[in-house]
């Protein structure tokens, strides 16, 4: 790539040039992929510190499910599930991202020192980007039509790669008018969260117009019902199309893929990476992709 990407990361500022990995954290009872396997703030530590050692470079922990027909948790709930993870994985080496909506848990995960928050309503929350403003985390703004009971109730664009990306364009221009620096930002399309088979592929297809934007893009296709419905392969036996999926996004200009099964993504981007790149590719060089951000 011809212009150098960074993007500010609270303690961290993270080197985009190469791909970079989030590893998902699941720690409620429903999430679709694993829900219940890291309720326990123990084994959610565990699982976080072995995605770190695999190759995530930002690690993304959330409290509650997004999953089509998923109902609300409150915030009391919400605090008690991530708070004891985000603070247990402080010293993974690594961003923390708090994956969440309400700007109450957005405050006790800044409080204790998270580097990212990744919102799926776009940060539309009534004060959500004003806890946001005097950090130094970054934001990843998704879009989502509708709300996650009932988005996936017949989902309706006339031209679904201009309205995601008018969207996020204008929720750029909110989050900056409210004091956050470019910097910070980046997009997320929001494959699957109110999206068809066919808008999701015009998305993927059409993601180099979504990177036009001029912040980074973060891809999150991991395990979704529209691998299953492509491959006909149930939750757990779609690694090998979520691979695919985050190569793809990747080559369209993606510079963050959100996933549950790192070590495999971790090396298809490696051998993608080694093929596109004159300088080497070392294992284990993605840490040089972190670094301490100038106070």
């Amino acid at each position: 790539m011809s212009a150098s990407i960074s993007l500010r990361c609270g303690r961290y500022l993270l080197d985009l040039d190469r791909p970079v990995i989030m590893g998902v954290i699941n720690t409620t009872p429903d999430s679709f992929s694993d829900g219940g396997m890291f309720a326990d703030p123990r084994s959610a530590i565990d699982h976080g510190l072995k995605l770190a050692a695999e190759g995530a470079l930002i690690l993304d922990v959330g409290g509650e499910s997004t999953r089509p027909g998923a109902m609300p948790v409150s915030v009391v709930d919400e605090i008690k599930r991530v708070i004891p993870v985000l603070d247990g994985l402080r010293a993974a080496g690594v961003p923390l991202s708090v994956d969440t909506t309400k700007p109450e848990v957005m405050r006790e995960a800044l409080a204790l020192g998270v580097d990212m928050v990744n919102d799926i309503t776009g940060f539309r929350g009534q004060h959500a980007l004003e806890a946001l403003a005097p950090s130094d985390a970054a934001l990843c703004i998704m879009h989502m039509q509708g709300e996650p009971r009932t988005m996936q109730h017949a989902p309706h664009y006339d031209d679904v790669v201009s309205e995601v990306g008018a969207f996020l364009a204008e929720r750029v221009a909110a989050a900056e008018h409210a004091g956050i620096t470019r910097g910070r930002i980046c997009v997320d399309p929001g494959f699957g969260f109110g999206k068809t088979l066919t808008h999701n592929s015009e998305l993927l297809r059409n993601l180099p117009r979504i990177a036009a934007l001029g912040v980074p893009v973060l891809v999150g296709l991991s395990r979704k019902s529209t691998l299953g419905r492509i491959t006909g392969r149930e939750m757990g036996e779609r690694i090998y199309a979520s691979v695919a999926a985050a190569l793809l996004a990747v080559v369209n200009g993606a510079r963050i893929v959100r996933v549950h099964d790192v070590r495999a993504t971790r090396d298809a981007l490696a051998v993608y990476d080694a093929m596109n790149d004159p300088r080497p590719f070392e294992s284990g060089g993605l840490s040089a992709q972190l670094r301490l951000a100038p106070v």
